[in-house]
């Protein structure tokens, strides 16, 4: 009888495109196991867990609204089934919290409900999901979310993005030290600009915008989602087990 330990899977919200698809593809390729979610994109969900499944990995894909807490219960139970059913498993080991909205608007001009929108999703999302998703989570796991470059540069127009994501980092600090009597390390991965299409596409196809922001990044050029999958996959490896409570940026060096 095989005594080989089953390889990890992940959970990833938001992994049907952009940066989420990357940080999937590139986990598979580590023969990490990945179910992602989706708010609407069923097809491209699939799409992606067909590129998985084409690497030699299980993958699934499940329906979400992280701005929408009332459905939290019946989405751990679909998570606890989809880890039954298809892993052979009964607890994730990683989570990512990568889901999120943009949202554009100066702070003299940003409406209520566009601050709300922004929380719900961003902050209260991640805080109260991954409180029920806490007991699906292996002793020993990992917990990474998803912060911004604009936590520490300023871009006009950005004020309740960047101070939901800011609470974001404050508040893997305390997951981290709340968590740690069961060797979760979390830690919060705060992008530069990317070319995706979040915020309507603007950095991967405003050409002049993008060179503005190649200029003032030390590598000179603006992200692209390859650079922080990739960096999820390793930050995810046995080898980053001893990072804890960080905040690590991956921004080419922008405004250094």
């Amino acid at each position: 009888m095989s005594t080989s330990k089953p390889n990890p899977v992940a959970l990833i919200t938001g992994g049907s495109r952009g940066l989420g698809k990357s940080m999937a593809l590139h986990l598979a390729d580590r023969g990490v196991g990945v179910v992602i979610t989706y708010r609407s994109g069923a097809a491209e969900a699939a799409d992606v867990v067909k590129q998985i499944e084409a690497k030699g990995s299980t993958a699934a894909a499940l329906a979400l609204d992280a701005a929408d807490t009332r459905s939290f219960d019946a989405f751990a139970g679909a998570v606890k089934a989809e880890l039954a059913g298809r892993f052979g498993r009964d607890r994730l080991d990683y989570l990512v919290n990568n889901a999120g909205i943009g949202a554009h608007a100066s702070f003299a001009e940003t409406t209520e409900e566009q601050f709300d929108a922004l929380m719900n999703v961003h902050l209260k999302g991640t805080f109260f999901l991954t409180q029920k998703l806490l007991p699906l989570i292996a002793d020993g796991g990992r917990i990474l979310n998803v912060s911004s470059g604009l936590t520490r540069f300023s871009f006009p127009g950005y004020a309740a993005y960047a101070a939901m994501k800011g609470a974001v980092e404050v508040l893997t600090r305390y997951m981290a030290q709340e968590l740690g009597s069961r060797k979760i390390a979390v830690n919060v991965l705060a992008p530069g600009a990317i070319e995706t299409d979040f915020g309507g596409g603007a950095v991967r196809d405003n050409a002049e915008l993008n060179k503005m922001i190649a200029a003032q990044t030390a590598l000179g050029r603006v992200g692209l989602p390859d650079d922080i999958g990739g960096l999820v996959a390793l930050l995810l490896s046995p080898e980053g087990q001893w990072i804890n409570g960080q905040r690590i940026e991956a921004s080419g060096g922008m405004q250094l």
